[in-house]
């Protein structure tokens, strides 16, 4: 089978003859669909995440009103669209299970030049214009899939090295304290950080997996440019009427990129009008220029809130200010190119080793599920032959 065909009926249907241990880094879409592809099929999966949640740019933001109320905010990806059949068969399941919707909103676009609105819009990619959202939040597609039978789920464990032993089970984790955290027989690493030279900006530690140890794949890894994004969570007491749609994209701002309605999404509370903002990757840049990677004071996340709410004021669609406002830094959002088109994953047949994420095939939802499809599709072929 070629690396870029998808597990056929035949290989889900089947149960693996041989208990394989695979460990998946990241609980973003490609892991948690990767994860959840092996388990049906057999594998003793554990997922390991630095985050307190699964989700990666799929997270839902829970804060907290000065009225004491939780707010919730899919600060990351909006929504995704599919027009693929092998992800379009995978979303339809979801949305049998209850935790995947259509948004069902009208999207618009302004241009800040002109300050006009120039009507709705299809987006880019999006064949039937169908737009689909996690339900109640877009974590919620990962948090299924990692709470999957024949899946254990690691939270608050980010893995500071991966060693190779050549021994039965050759695969062993470490924690940033030294303790081990498991052998296992395979391997999915779907944080790109980990596999990059980008973890060292981060940390200032070398990157958990040593790239000498694949030579084949360290070329590709080596250099996965990316673009950084800001979102700005906002809350409203009442709705924002002027603006006539529930997704906006910006042209001829130097500052914002997109907004959306959040609490129009399906599942969604209603108490209070919910919106999201996204900064340019080049403004956003700009800001990383100046402050590095470290972790942003207080002061310097208050005035990116301060300007990029400026930016949506300017448009005259804003008709009131926010209760509620906080911005948040996605250092690297979105990748600047695909390493994997065609493969859909990186893979080394002789360390049972994949390498999957939306880097791979393309920088949006789609891409990581299709990812992660093709690095189970790896390692059941490899447990075949155990």
């Amino acid at each position: 089978m070629s690396a870029s065909v998808f597990i056929s009926a035949a290989i889900r249907r089947r149960s693996v003859s041989v208990a394989m241990k695979v460990a998946v880094i990241g609980s973003g879409i490609s892991g948690a669909v990767c994860a959840s592809t092996l388990a049906s099929n057999g594998v003793s999966v554990t997922i390991f995440d630095s985050g307190r949640g699964p989700g990666g740019r799929t997270s839902q933001r829970r804060e907290v009103g000065e009225d004491g109320k939780e707010l919730t905010f899919d600060h990351g990806a909006p929504f995704f669209s599919v027009t693929n059949s092998d992800a379009m068969a995978l979303v339809h399941e979801w949305e049998s299970r209850g935790f995947v919707s259509q948004w069902k909103q009208v999207f618009g676009s302004f241009d800040c030049a002109s300050n006009k609105f120039l009507g709705s819009i299809q987006q880019e990619g999006d064949a039937n214009n169908n737009k689909y959202v996690g339900v109640p939040g877009m974590n919620s597609i990962s948090k299924a899939l990692c709470n999957q039978s024949g899946v254990e789920s690691m939270f608050g464990t980010g893995i500071a090295k991966l060693e190779w032993l050549e021994e039965e089970i050759p695969w062993l984790l470490k924690d940033s304290k030294g303790q081990n955290l498991g052998r296992f027989d395979g391997v999915v690493a779907s944080d790109k950080n980990i596999v990059s030279p980008r973890f060292t900006q981060v940390t200032g530690l070398p990157p958990p997996l040593d790239l000498n140890l694949v030579p084949e794949l360290a070329t590709k890894l080596q250099d996965i440019p990316v673009l950084p994004c800001f979102s700005l969570m906002l809350a409203f007491k009442e709705p924002l009427s002027l603006i006539p749609a529930k997704g906006l994209s910006f042209k001829n701002s130097e500052i914002l990129s997109w907004a959306h309605c959040d609490s129009t999404k399906p599942g969604r509370s209603t108490d209070s009008e919910r919106w999201i903002l996204h900064s340019t990757p080049g403004y956003a840049s700009s800001v990383i220029a100046k402050t590095g990677l470290q972790k942003l004071s207080s002061e310097t996340l208050d005035k990116i809130s301060e300007e990029m709410f400026k930016e949506f004021q300017c448009s005259g669609l804003v008709s009131s200010l926010p209760f509620f406002m906080k911005a948040h830094r996605w250092g690297s959002a979105f990748p600047a190119k695909s390493i994997a088109v065609e493969e859909r994953c990186l893979w080394d047949r002789n360390r049972n080793l994949a390498i999957c994420g939306d880097f791979c095939v393309s920088p949006n939802v789609q891409g990581a599920i299709l990812s992660g499809l093709a690095a189970a599709s790896k390692l059941l072929q490899a447990s075949s032959c155990l």
